[in-house]
């Protein structure tokens, strides 16, 4: 019995010590007071959530993004929030429990809990207040680059973009098609749902437009994206698809992306390419135009949206834009008769343009009734894409007057599709394949072939970009292609697998049918075929970045061969000696090459009439002039020169002087070089001077010399010595300080200098005004204005110039170049037109003629300027 008692007074101290630390830890004793604290901490830690969250909405509402600690913070309080809530639900029980004036509690335990969490609530509320003092709540979103593409003006299609892009834009959809036949207009409303983006800059991370064009691989798309994204360093074009489509794929996770692919033909496989697959959770977007809705189900898009041709009324609208009023006003009859022609397009865009052009100068009834026959004969269904729109565009290819017209405009499907084609260079692919100009002289042949290319433009078969360069449509392409294969019949007569990333050359059935191939802008490695190619004229091999091998046996195959176009193969080192055998061969392009010597025996390309080998290893030594020489049909030459000797040999034989349209003088540092002995060759367009010890005065007092020396003209901008140069580049020569001699280079079109050190000014003032009544005013013809890495340079001219026809201007690293020469009326035209100051401090500091001056020519400099 006694130890029983014992142990009950053993166990009644230990309960009352117990008791005594539990009340004296403090958590049972300040507990009124700490939910006093607690209750007024959170109104304050409130408010200030309620500030913040204010400031966040701001930022958010200027396309800002909350910081991650600023998100975090947020999210903490309202934790703590539902924690201070739960607590406060039981106060009142809690507070019944005190006893003896709250210093006890009638259920220790259960009021020790409590008082502890409300006394660790209460530390953890004061913390976050003095944590939410943020001075910066967000920072700037990162914004995809997306420049405006320049589109066409529509008819009817404005409320089918805006459906678009709603739909587009829902959170739920992460795929979307435009489908529709060829020439509807996908492209250009696509290309305006592409430029809305501009208008939500900072709702995505990248933006990318690809055209994905027919016969485009995986491996070709691979590599436009990776363009896009920067991935395209020196180990890329090494790995394999799936090392690319795994490094795509990372890069893209992390984005919140755009894909915008036009003109797909089949299905994409967005997985092979590397490309994440859009859902809602990710809020990305591929969106695509095609002809097919089959493909459209394939891309997981099953409720496509079609675009529809136009209603009658807007077609007529967009009909009549484009035959113009003056033709519609000749007659009341002809009126009545467009609008029949009108309806024979069926509301086809394209068709309306194309048509509309060809009869914008059909003034007679008669005309216009042929043109209802004609269209009523070849296109009175449009059950599909042959039938519907490549009729309708061949009554404009029938409408081209000549042959040769026809045969020029069947020559540009050569090219890849969208692809900006060189004028001069597509005149002298002309040339050489007979279709202009065979007898001419070459600058006869010259005109006459920009005369075609004005009809070619006029006739909408060609679009004009610049002056420089047109481009085909990819319908009217596909139209054209379409016509040379014999309207399907006979496909193999125009093999064109242009820009499409091919790694070899394609499979040809019959190859003694191929008359025209182009590989051009693709990634074959070599051609080691040795099938006849007895029928073979023209040979696109351009653009191969990887091109090192061209076998002799193949070469040997085309003794036919007209044009062969090796240029821009960077790779491309050695031409089999079998190419002598080509006695038909008039073109021949190895510009851009790594090619060091020709052949043995190239004087034996007996019909050679255009030679290009500048930017080649192949320099203008004794020995290859010697060659040049024996090419007595030689009429193009293009060539670089390094040294005196070579120089001396060409402008010794003038026929061989008046063949080099494009020059590259180089490494002429022994003595100074004049450039004004280069005069006598009277068709030189473009001229590079690279690495020269350069007499600007020498050259300047040559060229005065000769302007004088036709005294009774001395106002005619003929008279000038160098009156067909067209391009100047002056690059790394570092011993002038002006260019004034290009004041008698009248017709300038396009003028780049380059890492010139000593370079002060473009025309000295003192030279120029000596030379009153010998020139009129200089750049009336120039285009573009390229200065780059000029550290001396202060002036371009030294008051203000006209300048008719100015596109663009750069200066980049020209740090005294303070002043342009321009005033309000310089330019008469300022659409597309850029100026482009580098660094941006450069630009902010431009000093102006005036404030018109200034407010005219503000909008043109680089946005990215941020003025």
């Amino acid at each position: 019995m006694g130890n029983i008692v014992s142990c009950q007074c053993s166990g009644d101290a230990v309960l009352d010590r117990i008791i005594r630390y539990l009340c004296d830890k403090g958590y049972i004793r300040t507990l009124k007071e700490n939910l006093r604290a607690l209750e007024r901490e959170m109104e304050d830690l409130r408010a200030i959530k309620d500030e913040v969250q204010n400031k966040v909405a701001r930022e958010e509402a200027r396309h800002q993004q909350r910081l991650e600690v600023v998100q975090v913070w947020l999210t903490r309080v309202d934790s703590i929030d539902i924690q201070f809530k739960d607590v406060l639900s039981t106060k009142l029980v809690q507070l019944q429990k005190l006893c003896f004036c709250g210093f006890c509690s009638k259920n220790v335990c259960s009021s020790y809990n409590y008082g502890k969490s409300v006394f660790l609530l209460l530390e953890e509320v004061k913390k976050l207040r003095l944590e939410g003092n943020f001075e910066v709540v967000s920072e700037p979103t990162p914004r995809a680059v997306v420049e405006e593409m320049p589109t066409q003006r529509t008819f009817g299609h404005e409320e089918m973009l805006q459906k678009a892009w709603n739909r587009l834009m829902e959170d739920g959809v992460g795929i979307m098609g435009l489908h529709g036949m060829g020439g509807v207009g996908k492209t250009t409303l696509f290309k305006k749902i592409h430029n809305k983006f501009a208008e939500i800059a900072g709702t995505y991370d990248v933006v990318i437009w690809i055209v994905v064009s027919q016969g485009a691989t995986i491996s070709k798309l691979q590599e436009d994206i990776a363009q896009k994204l920067d991935l395209c360093d020196e180990m890329w074009k090494n790995k394999k698809k799936s090392d690319k489509a795994a490094a795509i794929y990372t890069d893209l996770k992390k984005k919140r992306f755009v894909l915008m692919l036009d003109d797909i033909w089949e299905k994409v496989d967005l997985e092979a390419i590397g490309v994440p697959f859009p859902t809602e959770e990710n809020k990305c977007k591929v969106a695509f135009t095609t002809r097919s809705l089959k493909v459209c189900g394939q891309m997981k898009d099953h409720k496509p949206m079609q675009v529809n041709c136009l209603g009658p009324e807007d077609a007529w609208e967009l009909f009549k834009y484009n035959v113009g009023d003056d033709t519609l006003r000749r007659d009341p009859v002809i009126v009545e008769l467009a609008r029949r022609v009108a309806e024979k397009c069926r509301g086809l865009p394209l068709a309306l343009c194309v048509i509309g052009e060809t009869m914008a100068s059909k003034t007679t009834v008669q005309e216009w009734e042929h043109a209802i026959d004609v269209l009523t004969r070849s296109a009175a269904e449009f059950d599909d894409m042959e039938n519907k729109i490549l009729p309708v565009l061949k009554f404009s290819y029938d409408s081209l007057v000549d042959e040769n017209i026809k045969s020029c405009f069947l020559y540009c499907a050569l090219f890849p599709e969208d692809f900006r084609i060189d004028k001069e260079k597509l005149i002298e692919y002309w040339i050489c394949e007979g279709f202009i100009g065979e007898d001419q002289v070459i600058k006869s042949a010259m005109n006459k072939g920009y005369v075609i290319l004005g009809t070619l433009i006029r006739a909408n078969l060609l679009t004009e970009i610049s002056s420089r360069r047109v481009v085909m449509h990819d319908v009217v392409r596909e139209m054209a292609l379409w016509i040379a294969s014999d309207y399907g019949e006979h496909k193999e007569n125009f093999v064109v697998r242009a820009g499409v990333g091919l790694h070899e050359v394609p499979q040809v059935k019959d190859w003694g049918a191929v008359r025209r191939m182009s590989l051009m802008k693709n990634d074959i490695r070599e051609i080691t075929c040795s099938s006849k190619c007895s029928q073979l004229t023209t040979l696109f091999l351009q653009q191969n970045r990887f091109l090192k091998n061209l076998s002799g046996e193949f070469i040997q195959s085309m003794q036919n061969l007209v044009v062969l176009d090796l240029s821009c193969n960077r790779r491309f080192s050695e031409l089999p000696e079998q190419i002598s055998e080509l006695a038909s061969l008039r073109y021949l392009n190895l510009s851009q090459t790594k090619m060091e010597q020709l052949p043995v025996g190239l004087h034996e390309l007996s019909s050679l009439r255009i030679l290009k080998l500048r930017h080649s290893y192949v320099h203008g030594d004794a020995s290859l002039i010697k060659e040049l020489q024996l090419l007595q049909d030689l009429q193009v030459l293009t060539i670089t020169i390094s040294t005196e000797m070579g120089l001396e040999q060409i402008l010794d034989d003038q026929r061989l002087a008046n063949c080099i349209t494009d020059l590259m003088i180089k490494n002429f540092q022994q003595k100074p070089f004049n450039i004004s002995i280069l005069v006598s060759m009277n068709n030189l367009c473009s001229l590079w001077v690279k690495r020269c010890h350069v007499s600007e005065i020498d050259t300047y007092l040559k060229c005065k010399e000769i302007s004088k020396k036709d005294s009774s003209n001395l106002h005619s901008p003929s008279n000038l010595c160098f009156t067909n140069l067209s391009s100047v580049n002056i690059i790394y020569c570092h011993s002038i300080k002006d260019l004034t001699w290009l004041l008698f280079a009248p017709n300038l079109v396009s003028l780049l200098v380059k890492n010139s050190d000593k370079v002060e000014e473009i025309i000295n003032k003192e030279i120029a005004t000596n030379l009153t009544g010998i020139i009129t005013t200089p750049f009336q013809k120039l285009e573009c204005l390229d200065l780059h890495h000029l550290p001396k340079l202060k002036s371009i001219y030294w008051s203000p110039l006209p300048f008719p026809f100015l596109k663009h201007v750069t200066a980049y690293n020209c740090p005294k170049l303070r002043k342009l020469p321009l005033n309000a009326t310089s330019v008469p035209r300022l659409e597309g037109l850029t100026i482009e100051m580098r660094p941006r401090e450069h630009g902010n500091d431009l000093e102006w003629e005036d404030e018109n001056t200034k407010d005219r020519f503000l909008p043109s400099l680089d946005r990215r300027l941020n003025f």
